[in-house]
């Protein structure tokens, strides 16, 4: 199950994006979204107590899958820079579901997102 659930977690995040109206309807009270980033399909939350990403399925997309982890499960983890031939940056997240992968397209910046999960999960 963990090599399984190793593969199936891995997003690729495009570009930081306004956060979304209707990603209210998921906030529990008390819950406050703090930024948004688009993904090949759809987009990923942070807010102050989990990340949310909603993940677009099929031709049409009207089938969403959404994933949410909040920062109590993240046990480590780490940031990579892109380099001069890399495109992508890197963060890796521990969890107790498993690892989970995250790729940022060029032109996120990694620090910053980095600064994000280290002010959900230490702050």
């Amino acid at each position: 199950m963990a090599n399984e659930l190793t593969h199936m977690m891995s997003w690729t995040f495009v570009q930081e994006c306004p956060i979304p109206n209707d990603v209210n309807n998921l906030l529990l009270p008390g819950e406050n979204a703090v930024a948004a980033y688009k993904t090949i399909r759809d987009s990923a939350i942070f807010t102050n107590k989990r990340l949310i990403v909603r993940d677009a399925q099929g031709i049409t997309g009207k089938k969403v899958e959404i994933y949410s982890l909040p920062y109590s499960s993240i046990n480590m983890w780490s940031s990579e820079n892109a380099g001069k031939i890399d495109f992508n940056a890197e963060i890796e997240l521990w969890t107790r579901a498993g690892n989970i992968k995250v790729n940022l397209r060029k032109g996120i910046d990694v620090r910053r997102f980095d600064l994000l999960i280290a002010t959900a999960v230490l702050g």
